[in-house]
C-alpha cells in the first residue's frame, strides 16, 4: 500500500537546540499515529513540520494527494500548500480559540471551509453546517450562536466540525483534550474515535496523555530531546516498553 505520508530524516533546530533529529516514518491511509513525550521533546515541532507550518532544516515530507500524485510539501508553492491544508488536511489545535473565529457564529465557522473550497449556495452550506453540528453533539439550534457562548468542550467539538466538514484525508491533532475536565475529555475522545473510524481518517496525534494515545492511536512514537526513542504498535509500546525512557513514562502513569 502506498503511504499517505512518507517522512524521511526530518531535522529542525531552534538555534543550537535540536528539536527534531532525522525523524522518519510512513503513515498509511486510515491509520492513526500517536506521538508522545514530555514537554520539550519536540513532538509539537514535528507536528508543525508535518503540517506545513514550520519548514524543517533538512529532510523530506512527501504526501500522496487524492489524485494519486506524491508531492514533497516543501517543494510546493505557498499557495499550493495552503490549498492542500484547506482541502485534504485538517488541524485541530489544543486551544479551540486558535482554530475558530470567535466573532463568527457556529454555523459560519463550519460553513467557511465549505466556501473556501468553492461552495456558494447559502442554504446548502447552512444545511451541511447544521448536520455537522449534530455529528459533533452540538444542538443544531445553536447554529447562530457565537463560540464565545460555548463551553470549552463545545468549542473543541465545533473546531473538529470545522476541520472535518470538507472531508479531509489527513488530520493533525495537537493535544485535542488538553485543558478539559476529565469527564469532558472522555466524551470528546469517544466522539473523535467514532469519527476517525466512520470517516476512515488518517491522523497524527500529539499528546502527553498515554491514555489518550492508547484509545486513539494504532501506532505510537515516543520522543525525547528531539529523537524517536521507541516506535511500534500502541499496545506493544505501552505494555512492553523496551526503551528506558518509555518505561519511565509508563511507570509514572501507573503510579498516579
Amino acid at each position: 500500500m502506498t503511504p499517505l505520508l512518507s517522512v524521511d530524516a526530518v531535522t529542525f533546530r531552534y538555534g543550537k537546540t535540536l528539536a527534531c533529529d532525522r525523524i522518519g516514518f510512513d503513515l498509511h491511509p486510515g491509520e492513526v499515529l500517536g506521538i508522545v513525550g514530555e514537554s520539550g521533546s519536540g513532538k509539537t515541532t514535528l507536528l508543525n513540520c508535518l503540517a506545513g507550518r514550520l519548514q524543517p532544516d533538512s529532510g523530506t515530507i512527501r504526501y500522496t494527494r487524492a489524485n494519486g500524485e506524491a508531492v514533497d510539501i516543501y517543494r510546493l508553492g505557498e499557495a499550493e500548500r495552503r490549498f492542500l491544508a484547506r482541502t485534504e488536511w485538517g488541524f485541530v489545535h489544543q486551544t479551540p480559540r486558535d482554530g475558530l473565529r470567535m466573532g463568527v457564529t457556529a454555523g459560519g465557522n463550519v460553513g467557511e471551509p465549505l466556501m473556501a473550497v468553492g461552495n456558494r449556495h447559502y442554504e446548502n452550506i447552512r444545511h451541511e453546517a447544521a448536520s455537522w453540528l449534530t455529528k459533533v453533539e452540538i444542538d443544531a439550534d445553536r447554529i447562530d450562536d457565537r463560540p464565545t457562548t460555548f463551553s470549552g468542550g463545545m468549542q473543541q467539538r465545533l473546531q473538529i466540525a470545522r476541520n472535518l466538514v470538507t472531508g479531509p484525508r489527513l488530520v493533525f491533532m495537537d493535544e485535542p483534550t488538553g485543558g478539559l475536565d476529565v469527564s469532558v475529555q472522555a466524551r470528546l475522545l469517544d466522539l473523535v474515535r467514532g469519527l476517525v473510524r466512520d470517516l476512515n481518517l488518517s491522523a497524527i496525534l500529539v499528546t502527553h496523555d498515554l491514555a489518550v494515545a492508547r484509545l486513539l492511536a494504532d501506532r505510537l512514537m515516543v520522543m525525547r530531546r528531539g529523537r524517536v526513542v521507541e516506535h511500534g504498535l500502541t499496545d506493544q509500546v505501552l505494555d512492553d516498553p523496551h526503551d528506558a525512557y518509555t518505561q519511565l513514562l509508563v511507570s509514572s502513569v501507573l503510579q498516579t
